[in-house]
C-alpha cells in the first residue's frame, strides 16, 4: 500500500497520535451519497486501521456504516485533540478505502490489536464485524 503524507506532522509523528488514540470518528458515505460520521475505537497496524462492531448499546449490530462501506468504500477517519490552549491543537485525518471483515484470520488479528488497546474487551470482545481501512492517504496538521 502507498501512503502520501501531508504537510505539517511527520510520518511518525501522525503514525503516533493515531495509535495513542483512545477514539476516532468514522465518517462513511451513505447510499444516498450523504455523509455518515460516527466516533469509534480504533487499533493502528500498519497503513490499516481497524474498528469492530462491539456491545455497547446499539438497536443492531448491522449498523449504517457496514451497509454504507458495502456499497461504497471510500471512507475517512479523523483522529484530532483539542485544547484551548491553541497551540497544542492538531488533527490527523487518514482516506481510504473500507472493508468489512465478518469472520477469518484478519478479523481475529483485529480483534487481538483492540482487545489490547481497549480493556473493556478483554471481558467483552467485540462480537460484531470488524471495519479494516486500508489507509492510502495520510494528512495531518500542525
Amino acid at each position: 500500500m502507498c501512503s502520501t503524507y501531508g504537510v505539517g506532522m511527520d510520518e511518525h509523528e501522525m503514525h503516533r497520535r493515531v495509535s495513542d488514540a483512545r477514539v476516532a470518528r468514522l465518517a462513511t458515505v451513505t447510499s444516498d451519497g450523504r455523509p455518515h460520521i460516527v466516533p469509534c475505537c480504533i487499533a493502528l497496524s500498519g497503513d490499516v486501521v481497524y474498528s469492530a462492531i462491539d456491545a455497547k448499546p446499539k438497536s443492531t449490530m448491522a449498523v449504517r456504516r457496514l451497509a454504507n462501506l458495502r456499497a461504497n468504500p471510500h471512507a475517512a477517519l479523523l483522529i484530532d485533540h483539542y485544547s484551548d490552549d491553541w497551540s497544542t491543537l492538531w488533527w490527523v485525518r487518514l482516506d481510504g478505502e473500507g472493508r468489512v471483515l465478518e469472520g477469518g484470520a484478519e478479523r481475529a488479528a483485529a480483534i487481538v490489536l483492540l482487545t489490547q488497546k481497549y480493556p473493556v474487551y478483554v471481558t467483552e470482545p467485540p462480537q460484531g464485524a470488524v471495519v479494516a481501512i486500508d489507509i492510502d492517504d495520510w494528512r495531518g496538521w500542525p
